[in-house]
């Protein structure tokens, strides 16, 4: 085989990799879903991980939205309830959430599985459930 000839199968399989790295039912680029499914929390975490359906990337960024986003979210609202001690520690969390929030937005962005501690691995137990109840 000549060194043009591999060069130009080679440039296939790099293009078919992208091609199905790409392939998503949303339509959207899989780091721009990524970024998606963080930028309004748990919200657009659950609405993107009902419409994705082929591509694992954004629905893996879109779980770990809603668990992650969702828990520290409904965390900071029972901690209000509490009067004083509550309400300065939903304070004090706020940029942590935010800072959170950002950097999560920042790896999909950069094309990055990035798994957050225990949530990374209970997204992953969930979408592999998934794949093998659908076989």
């Amino acid at each position: 085989m000549s060194p043009e000839t591999e060069n130009k199968n080679s440039t296939e399989e790099t293009e078919k990799t992208v091609n199905e790295k790409s392939a998503s039912s949303t339509g959207l680029e899989p780091n721009i879903g990524g970024v998606v499914a963080y930028l309004l929390g748990a919200l657009s975490g659950i609405i993107l991980f009902v419409m994705e359906k082929e591509n694992d990337f954004i629905r893996f960024h879109a779980l770990q939205s809603v668990i992650a986003l969702g828990g520290l979210t409904v965390c900071a609202m029972i901690l209000s309830i509490i009067p004083f001690l509550g309400w300065i520690i939903v304070l004090l969390s706020v940029p942590l959430y935010m800072v959170l929030w950002i950097f999560l937005m920042y790896k999909a962005y950069q094309g990055e599985r990035y798994k957050l501690m225990f949530v990374g691995d209970i997204v992953e137990q969930q979408l592999n459930k998934g794949k093998s109840e659908e076989i």
